[in-house]
C-alpha cells in the first residue's frame, strides 16, 4: 500500500508509526522519502497519512478527519476484525479482556475501541488478579501476533474464572503467525540444534518464534539479517533451523542462506503448508491521483 501511495501522490507521504515492525522495511521507505511520525500532530494539515498495519484507536481517526488529512488505512484486516469484536462487546454491555503485550501499537489501538470497558492481561497471573463486577458479562479477544501455546494457557485461566466467558468465533491470532509457529515446531521435530529467526527486535511475531523454540528446548536467536549471523557461535552445531517473522523481507532470508552456503552449510527447505490468503487493496487507493 505504501508503495502504491508513493506512486500516486505528489509531495511527502507520512506514515503514523512503523508501517510494519521491521527495521529494513522502514529504512527502505525512509530512504524513498516516506516520513514516519509517532503522532498525528507531526503531520501538516491536508497531508496524506498512512495508518500502520497495527491499527489505530477511533480517537486517532477522529483527529485525522477533523484536520482534513487524507487517510490511507493500512490496518491489517485481521486486526480490524478484533477491533470490531471489541466494539460489538461494548455495545452489548460486556467487559472485554484483551490478551496482549502492554505498549504494543496493536494493543493501544484495540484498547482505544472501548477504553472504559476493556482490561489488558499479559499472563495467567494477571487473570488471577482481575477484578470484574459480578454483574458484567465477560468476553475476550487477543492481539494477533501472540504465541499460540502461551495464549491458550491464559484462555484456560479465563475460562476457569469466568464460566460464561464469551469467546471469539474464530481465533484472533493471525494465520501467518500461527503457521510460522507450527513450522518452528516441525523444525524442532526434525532435530535442529538451534534456530535463527530473521526479524526485528520490535516484531512481536518474530520474538514469539524464538519463544516457541526455546519452550521446546532449542536455543533461538533473533537476527536482523546476514550481518547478524555469528558463524563462530554456530561452529559446534550440525543442524540449524532458519525461519523469519511475517514482515521480514524475503531478500534478508535469502541473504542469510547465501552466507551460510558460502560457509559450507547445505540447505534443505521444509514446507509445512502453502499459504493462499490474499487481501484486496483498499478502495481509498483507487481515489488517489497525482496532484
Amino acid at each position: 500500500m505504501v508503495d502504491r501511495v508513493l506512486e500516486l501522490v505528489n509531495g511527502p507521504v507520512y506514515v503514523r508509526r512503523e508501517i510494519v515492525h521491521n527495521r529494513a522495511v522502514v529504512e527502505d521507505f525512509r530512504a524513498r522519502g516516506v516520513v514516519f511520525v509517532q503522532e498525528l500532530r507531526e503531520v501538516p494539515d491536508g497531508s496524506t497519512v498512512v495508518f500502520s498495519a497495527h491499527g489505530v484507536a477511533p480517537a486517532v481517526w477522529k483527529d485525522a478527519l477533523g484536520r482534513g488529512l487524507r487517510v490511507i488505512d493500512a490496518t491489517c484486516p485481521l486486526v480490524t476484525k478484533v477491533h470490531r469484536e471489541v466494539g460489538r462487546h461494548a455495545g452489548a454491555g460486556r467487559h472485554t479482556i484483551l490478551i496482549g503485550h502492554a505498549g504494543h501499537d496493536e494493543v493501544l489501538g484495540t484498547m482505544g475501541e472501548a477504553p472504559e470497558a476493556i482490561t489488558l492481561v499479559t499472563s495467567v497471573e494477571d487473570v488471577e488478579r482481575l477484578v470484574i463486577p459480578p454483574a458484567n458479562e465477560v468476553a475476550y479477544v487477543t492481539q494477533t501476533t501472540l504465541g499460540v501455546d502461551e495464549t491458550e494457557e491464559i484462555v484456560q485461566a479465563l475460562r476457569q474464572r469466568f464460566p460464561a466467558l464469551v469467546e471469539p468465533p474464530k481465533s484472533d491470532i493471525c494465520y501467518a503467525t500461527q503457521n510460522r509457529q507450527d513450522a518452528v515446531k516441525e523444525l524442532v521435530a526434525r532435530g535442529i540444534q538451534r534456530l535463527l529467526v530473521v526479524g526485528s527486535l520490535s516484531s512481536s511475531n518474530s520474538r514469539r518464534l524464538c519463544e516457541v523454540a526455546e519452550r521446546l528446548g532449542v536455543p533461538a536467536r533473533l537476527i536482523e539479517g546476514p550481518e547478524d549471523v555469528d558463524l563462530g557461535e554456530m561452529a559446534d552445531c550440525e543442524v540449524t533451523g532458519l525461519t523469519a517473522g511475517a514482515s521480514a523481507p524475503e531478500h534478508l532470508v535469502t541473504g542469510v542462506i547465501e552466507l551460510l552456503a558460502a560457509a559450507g552449510w547445505q540447505s534443505e527447505e521444509v514446507v509445512t503448508l502453502q499459504e493462499d490468503v490474499r487481501f484486496q487493496l483498499p478502495k481509498e487507493l483507487s481515489h488517489l491521483a497525482k496532484d
